[in-house]
């Protein structure tokens, strides 16, 4: 073999090797940009869950304290401000049963779930992760699996798991209404404890919520306004019914009263005519006198 075949050889060798590192590391490269978007994007709280929580605490507390007048520090976990997916779920408009609409970009969906995908893939930005708020971190002193209808509260009791979320519930009590506040957080502080501590137990049959909250007064109202809206289409069919009878009725009076008029006139153009007839034959009858 040649030099110049060699050095021909080596040139190309040298070449694909700088070619293949090249290709390698722009491969690398985007790699890693992909891994990082993907980091990104990744948010270790569960929306589902804090959505239940979030539900929970509308629904069974809130009522409470908006009776008493009571303002819930921000350093509360059960803050508004402490639901990493509060403003986004604000920000949710449930147009129809099968149409929700983002309040971002106004783009409308089938159902909730493709919205809550839209808003992880397009306005995840809008998130701070930073500060760790995860509400369904509560969910096991708020009872989320009851709210989402979960059937685990159909399992054999755990008396750790069980001991670990009362102590979460007492905690939440003790830091979010302090009893040595005012009347009104002591209140409140003893309500949270019924309400939802006292559930957390094996023993005995618990019972969720029994101070009652927003959602039977709520479905009450709306059965309601249901039949409401039934009973209003019924009464103007009755209206309407009772309006055509008496039409009919009227009418019915005017026949009979057209027709007993018609007759009367007919008796009384016979008696007219009898009256005639004799008035002739009276004229008939008279003896006829010559000049006098």
């Amino acid at each position: 073999m040649g030099k110049a075949t060699r050095i021909t050889l080596l040139l190309i060798s040298l070449f694909l090797k700088q070619t293949l590192c090249q290709d390698f590391g722009e491969h690398s490269a985007a790699r890693t940009v992909k891994q990082e978007e993907e980091h990104v994007h990744e948010v270790h709280c569960s929306r589902e869950r804090s959505r239940a929580a979030w539900q929970a605490i509308e629904e069974y507390l809130m009522p409470f304290v908006e009776r008493e007048n009571y303002q819930i520090s921000s350093k509360c976990r059960l803050h508004p401000s402490n639901d990493l997916f509060r403003d986004q779920e604000q920000h949710k408009v449930h147009v129809d049963v099968n149409e929700w609409k983002c309040g971002y970009c106004r783009k409308s969906f089938r159902a909730e779930k493709f919205l809550d995908q839209h808003f992880d893939n397009r306005h995840y930005n809008l998130l701070n992760i930073s500060d760790g708020k995860c509400l369904a971190d509560l969910c096991g002193a708020l009872h989320c699996d009851f709210m989402m209808d979960s059937k685990s509260a159909k399992t054999k009791c755990n008396p750790a798991a069980v001991a670990k979320n009362r102590h979460l519930c007492e905690s939440l009590a003790d830091s979010c209404f302090p009893l040595n506040q005012s009347p009104s957080a002591s209140h409140l502080h003893e309500l949270f404890l019924h309400q939802f501590c006292d559930a957390h137990t094996c023993s005995g049959k618990r019972k969720l919520f029994p101070k009652g909250g927003k959602k039977k007064t709520r479905v009450f109202y709306l059965a309601i306004s249901i039949l409401t809206m039934m009973m209003i289409p019924l009464f103007y069919v009755i209206v309407y019914l009772h309006q055509s009878e008496m039409r009919k009725g009227t009418q019915e009076l005017r026949r009979i009263s057209k027709v007993r008029l018609l007759e009367s006139l007919s008796v009384e153009e016979m008696e007219d005519e009898d009256r005639k007839m004799n008035d002739c034959e009276d004229l008939l009858t008279l003896p006829l006198k010559g000049p006098v």
